[in-house]
């Protein structure tokens, strides 16, 4: 289980996220959704130190941190063991240019697990298998499409085995049709009760995937439940109103 409790976060005099707890259930999918600025990519890249929270606690499998502002930083080993339950994927992919798809997957295998090449290559290359690129092992990013750079990001961040995928953003750098490769291999995960944490604008997306939904606000969370309530029946107007606009895409038979 991943737990974050009263995550404050501030950027000098600016506060981000204020008093922030959350509950992540094991083999269950969340979604963070609000407007630009709301702090749910911040949120995000607090789990696994991207971002160092200003005060709170973040517990993800056996590793947990407490932070104030008074406390010094956590170690690099501490970090380092956090970062060892996640994985991140990100908006703009963040492939190595001049490392083929296999290698890109390989890298932290390599550099952080210490594995052998060949190990190392064959993990990789049943995680290609897994997105469906294993034909595109030795292909370079710059010859790929967007829609297949994420899926190899996905497969990058699936390697060291996380207990907690971190996707921030994963379809908003894509048209339509390459973000449906993307979200077909994040369904595949659900299915296969993968932990996972998504910050997303695209609310279709935390509908299609998410069971719990979080909806935040200047730092804060406004509401949280699970997805289908929430957009079906939101209890807070703020709520109600942001989530107005999917009424158009929501999920077959949810109106039944």
């Amino acid at each position: 289980m991943i737990q974050l409790n009263h995550i404050d976060k501030r950027f000098g005099q600016h506060q981000v996220l204020s008093d922030v707890s959350l509950t992540v259930p094991q083999g269950r999918v969340t979604a963070l959704i609000g407007p630009s600025g709301s702090g749910k990519s911040t949120l995000l890249r607090c789990v696994n130190l991207l971002e160092t929270p200003t005060a709170g606690t973040v517990a993800v499998g056996d590793a947990k941190l407490t932070f104030s502002p008074d406390s010094p930083p956590p170690s690099r080993q501490d970090i380092h063991a956090l970062r060892l339950q996640t994985g991140m994927v990100f908006q703009n992919f963040q492939l190595f240019p001049h490392r083929t798809a296999l290698e890109n997957v390989m890298e932290g295998l390599l550099v952080v697990r210490k594995w052998s090449r060949d190990q190392a290559a064959a993990r990789a290359l049943e995680l290609l298998q897994q997105v469906g690129l294993a034909h595109k092992a030795d292909a370079w990013p710059g010859t790929l499409s967007g829609g297949q750079q994420q899926r190899v990001a996905i497969a990058r961040a699936l390697a060291q085995s996380p207990s907690l995928l971190l996707c921030d953003e994963p379809t908003s750098a894509l048209d339509p049709e390459l973000a449906s490769e993307v979200v077909a291999v994040l369904r595949d995960l659900a299915a296969n009760r993968m932990t996972m944490l998504i910050a997303t604008h695209d609310l279709r997306l935390a509908a299609t995937l998410a069971d719990t939904v979080v909806f935040l606000e200047d730092g804060r969370i406004v509401e949280h439940g699970d997805s289908r309530e929430l957009f079906l029946q939101p209890r807070n107007p703020r709520t109600a109103s942001y989530v107005a606009t999917l009424q158009e895409g929501l999920p077959e038979g949810w109106r039944q």
